[in-house]
C-alpha cells in the first residue's frame, strides 16, 4: 500500500511539473530531463511510469479533465444551464490556468496531439450546442448560425483568461485589472448572454 502511494506521489509530481513546463515552453520545447528536474525525480521515472513524454502529455488531460464536462443537462431551463456551464468552466480556467494555456497552444497549432485534446473541447461543444438549441426553441436565445454561435461562446470560455499582457495599458486608463472569481464569472455570463440577445424578465 505504501509503495502504491509513493508511486502516485511520483506520478503526480511528474504531471504537475510537465503541466507547468508545457504551458511555459510548449510540448516541443520541453524535455524529459527538464520535467524530471522540475519534479525532483530521477530521469528514468518518466519512462517507468508513463513510457515517454507524449504519454505524460496525454495523462495530463486524463488526470485533470473536470467532471462537469460529463454532466447531463435536463435543458428545461436553458438559461440556468448556460450560467452553470459558464460558472463551472470559469472556475476550471482559474484553477487550471496552465492546462488552459496548453489547450490553447494545441488548438492554435493544430498539433498532432489534438486527438487526445478533442474529447475536452468536444464535450464542451456538445453541451453548449444542446443548451443553445434549447434556448432558441424556448425563445430565450436569438442567433442566426448555431455553428458560429458555438464558436464564439467556446472562444469566450477557452480563449479569454486572466493575463498580465494588457494590464499596463488598462491601468493607464484607470481600469481595474484584478477581478475576483465571482466578478469574472459575472462578466463572462453578461457578455455571452448579451451576444445571445437574452432579455432578463
Amino acid at each position: 500500500m505504501k509503495a502504491d502511494t509513493q508511486a502516485k506521489d511520483v506520478k503526480l509530481k511528474i504531471l504537475d511539473a510537465a503541466k507547468k513546463l508545457f504551458a511555459q515552453k510548449g510540448f516541443e520545447g520541453t524535455t524529459v530531463r527538464q520535467i524530471c528536474d522540475e519534479a525532483g525525480v530521477a530521469l528514468a521515472l518518466v519512462s517507468y511510469h508513463f513510457g515517454g513524454k507524449e504519454n505524460v502529455f496525454y495523462a495530463l488531460f486524463e488526470a485533470f479533465t473536470p467532471e462537469f464536462l460529463h454532466k447531463d443537462y435536463a435543458l428545461a431551463e436553458p438559461v440556468e444551464d448556460l450560467l452553470s456551464l459558464i460558472r463551472d468552466f470559469a472556475r476550471f480556467r482559474l484553477a487550471e490556468p496552465e492546462l488552459i494555456n496548453l489547450l490553447q497552444q494545441e488548438i492554435m497549432m493544430q498539433s498532432p496531439r489534438l486527438d487526445k485534446v478533442q474529447p475536452i473541447v468536444f464535450a464542451l461543444w456538445k453541451q453548449l450546442r444542446a443548451i443553445l438549441q434549447a434556448g432558441k426553441a424556448t425563445g430565450q436565445f436569438e442567433y442566426e448560425s448555431l455553428k458560429h454561435t458555438v464558436h464564439f461562446v467556446v472562444g469566450a470560455l477557452i480563449f479569454t483568461r486572466n493575463s498580465s499582457f494588457f494590464d499596463q495599458l488598462l491601468q493607464e486608463d484607470g481600469v481595474q485589472t484584478n477581478e475576483d472569481e465571482e466578478t469574472l464569472i459575472r462578466y463572462t455570463s453578461d457578455f455571452i448572454l448579451g451576444g445571445l440577445r437574452y432579455e432578463k424578465k
